[in-house]
């Protein structure tokens, strides 16, 4: 049988996965390609580290080693970071290497010129990996969503915060005491800020978008807000409402206009992510014929993320032996406009202080009355502080709306708007 020789930059835990998966399940990628994968050559920082697999690889520093080696066909960059990952992968292409990524920092930022130059090299670049690890959602988007009309894409995309959230919400713990877990288990880095401070799930929702609407979205485009700022007081008053507090990243499609977020949200107790827990993520895609459709798995880690990565090499294989490579992954372009802030509606959650005393409840019902905005539930709290904690979720109102009360709260100076979260019912 034929091989196919790879190359991979890179050997943390997912090109340790992909490793191990291409010599445990070799039988069946042969038997659905047609061909033998063989990963050749690793390029990595320090090849004394990985001494365990140097019998089955050659191992170097060297990235010419790739370059310059015709025999090997495709390269898989699981480095990590946009910088050098974007000039290696330029690089790869020009010299007529297919390459698999599971690099969403890089993807969601730079994609759109290494596609440009993928097919102008006549060559494959996959990234499925690049969003929720194990989950083939690009694919099924690409694919099985072709004839229908999606609008929209809403789900959990990072495990790290899905962890923290569900621990605060499940066991009580404050955030900082979640986020230590979290660390401890390994399901947060050491800085963890790009995951708490949501703009992983930033990246992620910036190709989601692009696969579903056809229109690129760049991650400062859109408003992004972590989970580093809950409060336990909001997650167990959430609880309270009937709901549980996710970071959830939403695109969707508003009479022909794309908007997009990442915030933290109020999701119903009977809403299927609501039962999305700890490290896992979910996706759910809302289309015109098929209605919602969720698809749920680990978001990370060595071999789902490696899983997504053998699957897009041997879609690569594939299009090798048919003579088909350089096409784009993603093919549906479509370009539409921003959302303007007054089409957006959610209801939303409020949580706010004021002065315990006569006459405050008052301004705040005057302010939303001015507004054209009410009231479905409300609870109030009182301090030892001579405050009060007011609590309310809202009827549906618009994105213009709610910044309209955040601005004439500001101006009244005696209320504070803790947090504004939408709400999933």
């Amino acid at each position: 049988m034929d091989e196919i020789k790879l190359g991979m930059v890179g050997l943390g835990t997912v090109g340790s996965g992909v490793l191990a998966m291409v010599q445990k399940h070799a039988a069946k990628i042969s038997a659905v390609t047609g061909r033998q994968l063989v990963v050749k050559t690793v390029v990595v920082k320090n090849p004394q580290k990985h001494q365990q697999v140097a019998d089955l690889v050659h191992l170097t520093t060297e990235l010419d080693d790739l370059l310059n080696d015709s025999e090997i066909k495709i390269v898989i960059e699981v480095m990590g970071g946009i910088h050098p990952a974007k000039e290696i992968i330029e690089q790869m292409l020009r010299a007529h290497k297919h390459v698999v990524s599971a690099n969403k920092d890089l993807i969601a930022t730079a994609g759109q010129e290494l596609i440009a130059l993928a097919k102008q090299n006549h060559c494959d670049l996959m990234y499925e990996a690049s969003v929720a690890g194990g989950i083939p959602i690009l694919r099924t988007i690409a694919d099985s969503f072709a004839a229908d009309q999606i609008t929209e894409v809403k789900g959990i995309v990072n495990g790290t915060t899905n962890y923290i959230l569900t621990q605060m919400s499940q066991s009580n713990r404050s955030y900082e005491d979640a986020l230590k877990q979290a660390q401890k288990l390994g399901f947060a880095e050491a800085d963890p800020t790009n995951d708490v401070q949501g703009r992983d799930a930033g990246y992620k929702m910036a190709i989601l978008s692009r696969f579903a609407f056809g229109t690129n979205v760049a991650v400062d485009q859109f408003k992004v807000t972590g989970i580093d700022q809950v409060d336990q007081v909001d997650v167990q008053q959430a609880a309270a409402f009937g709901y549980t507090l996710k970071l959830v990243g939403i695109a969707r499609l508003v009479d022909q206009r794309v908007f997009v977020e990442v915030a933290p949200a109020l999701v119903n107790i009977h809403h299927p992510l609501a039962q999305v827990n700890n490290e896992n993520n979910a996706v759910m895609v809302t289309g015109r014929a098929v209605g919602d459709t969720l698809f749920y798995g680990p978001g990370a880690g060595g071999l789902p993320t490696a899983n997504s990565v053998l699957s897009d090499i041997t879609t690569v294989t594939k299009n090798m032996i048919l003579k088909t490579n350089g096409n784009s992954f993603n093919g549906y372009s479509h370009p539409l406009p921003f959302a303007d802030a007054t089409m957006v509606k959610d209801c939303y959650y409020l949580s706010l202080t004021l002065p315990d005393q006569p006459g405050e409840m008052q301004k705040l019902t005057t302010v939303m009355a001015e507004l054209n905005a009410s009231f479905s539930q409300i609870v109030q709290k009182a301090s030892d502080q001579g405050e009060a904690r007011v609590m309310i979720i809202t009827h549906q109102m618009s994105k213009a709306q709610l910044n309209q009360l955040e601005l004439a709260l500001q101006d009244l100076g005696t209320i504070q708007l803790h947090c504004a979260y939408r709400v999933i019912n």
